[in-house]
């Protein structure tokens, strides 16, 4: 014991600490593992020490790119939410990102997801059969009306998915709706996922019929029934039912939560990656809206979008939207959600907005 002690005094304080230290770790891992009656020198020491996992540094979005989008969003005259995501950094800019606004047609996203999702658990094919009757006619833009013969049409899953998206035909998006369950099987879908701010309403005919002031009725399928029945109505309870939908759509969705989900289903979190590739591609080869973000899309750039329009009134309309995916020649990719929930301006001037935040992000790629 003397002869170790007068070694030790001769290290400096800070050595002897350590080597105190070590040894209580030493002896503690020691007794902790021994097996009795083997002698603690059989059992060479050990120290281990935790190392924290590194965090990554968040990516700052593009200064110059922000300033654009509010820019673009502050100058226009309405209810106007923007998001933009990249989808490789991470990074999100918006303007109003967190308000709900009509979704009106985007909310056909969701439902075509839902009937891939469905697909992905082997509950249905896109081969599955379906028969179109004059039953199922809803209202509005719905193309496949003139393809009913004797008052029916044959048709499958896949083409109804195709026609609802790239036409963004009310009456194949409302019967899908059916097929899957109806309105709650689309809300359980979006809950499942944690789309988060992203509300599904009761499917066409209802929604527009209350944004109208109306009660449905079959009859309005037909013609220019339903037109005519909102033309009866006094304009005062057409203004309160306008009000009424812009104030509390209940399709309403946050333009950020709408940007998120799009960047999720690209990284193939939301659906297979079979799935995820078929919705992109029909989305790319959507017929609607050609003047609205795709109209700024440059040559070697790839765009697949949804768009919705809502009803006109005294001027206003509501719900005037675009949201999609934009992919760059080197492969990085962005998530868009452009929505206008409430405005007056023409439509070549929602247009311009529109086109603005796309140009806005070509040039300011990173």
């Amino acid at each position: 014991m003397t002869d170790t002690l007068a070694f030790e005094s001769s290290r400096p304080l800070s050595g002897i600490l350590l080597a105190v230290a070590l040894c209580a770790c030493v002896q503690d891992t020691r007794l902790a593992t021994r097996t009795p009656g083997v002698p603690p020198s059989r059992y060479p020491a050990q120290v281990v020490m935790a190392v924290p996992p590194s965090t990554p540094r968040p990516v700052a979005a593009p200064e110059a790119l922000a300033r654009s989008i509010n820019a673009v969003a502050r100058s226009f005259d309405g209810r106007v939410g923007v998001a933009v995501r990249s989808i490789d950094k991470g990074w999100t800019v918006e303007s109003n990102g967190d308000v709900r606004l009509p979704q009106q047609s985007v909310s056909k996203l969701w439902v075509a997801m839902t009937v891939l999702d469905l697909r992905d658990s082997g509950r249905l094919t896109l081969d599955d059969p379906i028969t179109l009757t004059r039953n199922d006619l809803t209202l509005f833009h719905q193309p496949v009306a003139s393809l009913l013969k004797n008052g029916e049409y044959q048709t499958t899953v896949g083409e109804l998915l195709r026609r609802a998206l790239t036409m963004s035909d009310n009456t194949c998006n409302d019967r899908l709706l059916r097929y899957v369950g109806g309105p709650s099987a689309v809300r359980d879908f979006i809950a499942r996922k944690g789309l988060g701010n992203i509300r599904f309403g009761p499917g066409e005919r209802l929604l527009q019929s209350a944004t109208a002031g109306l009660t449905w009725r079959p009859e309005y399928a037909f013609g220019n029934a339903f037109s005519l029945a909102r033309a009866r109505l006094p304009q005062s309870a057409r203004i309160a039912a306008f009000e009424r939908y812009v104030a509390d759509p209940p399709d309403g969705a946050a333009p950020r939560a709408i940007a998120d989900a799009l960047a999720r289903l690209k990284k193939d979190e939301l659906l297979s990656p079979n799935s995820t590739a078929f919705l992109i591609s029909t989305m790319e080869s959507s017929k609607t809206g050609k003047q609205r973000m795709r109209g700024a899309v440059p040559v070697g750039w790839s765009f697949g979008h949804k768009t919705g329009t809502g009803q006109d009134l005294a001027g206003r309309t509501a719900g005037y939207n675009d949201v999609g995916l934009l992919m760059a020649p080197d492969g990085r990719a962005y998530a868009i959600a452009v929505m206008i929930g409430d405005t007056p301006r023409t439509i070549p001037q929602r247009q311009e907005l529109m086109q603005s935040v796309v140009q806005a992000v070509v040039a300011n790629q990173q």
